[in-house]
């Protein structure tokens, strides 16, 4: 069955499900399908789900692992939006057992069932730190750290069930930020709104492209409603416009209004502390981030524009304003709570005392 995508305003009759639920993409995700008249939604997550939406959905508290769970969840599901994962903070047995057995379980149970369409979310982790931009869909996978080592795998599974017929649409979605977003921008949010200058690796004047997650939603959107034959596909998603990291990120300093700047560091002795950080688990920010966050790092989404018709709505500023916006008017209700996932703020470690110095 074909949904027309801008029935905006009209119910939609749908079954969908979306697992990580609870977490940031999820949350934003739900929002968005009920603003788009679809009301029959199930979230599944190992995580409560504590928002007022909880009344206007159905949640079930649970782990993709668990296949005699998946198994019961998913009978008359129309679609299944796997948007659950162990992001790079987690052990290495969490991010695999999650990413790719997880991700098997889903899809094993899907097809056993018949369900018509998956959608995996996976990331640009996958291509690795290439050598040449912007990145298209088939260019090569070499992944960094176990995070996107895993989500490699995890595609390789959904296109093995695509060869048996299986409707599969794979997103590569670029770093998401918006309504919910914490996590390492959380640090970045907290020193603007103390009147802090903000420290970069590198010059600055690389081009780095984010996403903002109302884009990435409506995107999700678009590959459950459209014909099969477009959405069987591999799809980029990023912002369309965004400018150089330095320039982008001046945004929320600017918004903050202390007159504060972002300072450049060199490459070689930050990385190479950082990464010492690391490995005494006495810093948050991982290789995939401090790898990448000094080069370019933009996606092309020409595929998703053409054969979807997707245009982003937001620029990076754009999305880093809507971000610091909401974390503004939410302080007070994660306060002092720190976790590992894109909800919480990240414990800081030595870098909180970093923070006198700038």
């Amino acid at each position: 069955m074909v949904f027309n995508a801008e029935s905006n305003g009209l119910k939609i009759k749908m079954k969908i499900l979306v697992t990580g639920g609870s977490g940031f993409l999820g949350i934003n995700l739900i929002r968005y399908l009920l603003s788009r008249g679809i009301e029959d939604i199930l979230a599944l997550d190992i995580a409560d789900f504590n928002y007022s939406e909880k009344a206007k959905i159905k949640f079930i508290k649970g782990d993709i692992r668990n296949k005699d769970l998946i198994a019961r969840v998913i009978d008359d599901v129309d679609v299944i939006v796997h948007a659950a994962a162990a992001l790079p903070l987690y052990k290495k047995e969490e991010i695999y057992s999650t990413e790719v057995e997880g991700t098997n379980n889903l899809l094993e149970a899907a097809s056993e069932k018949s369900i018509p369409r998956f959608i995996y979310i996976s990331s640009t982790a996958v291509y690795g730190i290439p050598a040449h931009h912007p990145l298209v869909e088939n260019d090569q996978l070499m992944g960094v750290g176990d995070y996107g080592k895993a989500k490699i795998i995890a595609e390789r599974i959904c296109q093995s069930y695509r060869t048996k017929g299986m409707c599969i649409s794979i997103i590569r979605p670029k770093s998401c930020v918006g309504p919910e977003r914490l996590g390492i921008f959380a640090l970045f949010y907290e020193w603007a709104k103390d009147g802090k200058n903000f420290p970069i690796i590198g010059s600055g004047s690389n081009r780095y492209q984010l996403l903002d997650v109302e884009d990435l939603s409506e995107l999700i959107f678009l590959c459950a409603t459209k014909e099969k034959q477009v959405v069987n596909d591999v799809f980029n998603v990023g912002a369309k416009e965004f400018t150089n990291l330095k320039e982008d990120f001046q945004v929320i300093l600017d918004k903050a209004g202390y007159g504060k700047k972002i300072i450049t560091l060199p490459v070689l002795p930050v990385t190479v502390t950082l990464r010492i950080l690391e490995r005494l688990r006495l810093s948050p920010v991982y290789k995939w981030i401090y790898q990448t966050v000094y080069r370019d790092s933009f996606v092309s989404i020409a595929r998703a524009e053409q054969k979807l018709d997707f245009s982003p709505k937001y620029s990076n500023k754009d999305a880093l304003l809507r971000n610091y916006k909401w974390y503004l008017e939410n302080l007070n209700t994660f306060g002092k709570k720190t976790g590992i996932s894109h909800r919480l703020p990240w414990k800081k470690g030595v870098l909180k005392l970093a923070k006198v110095f700038f």
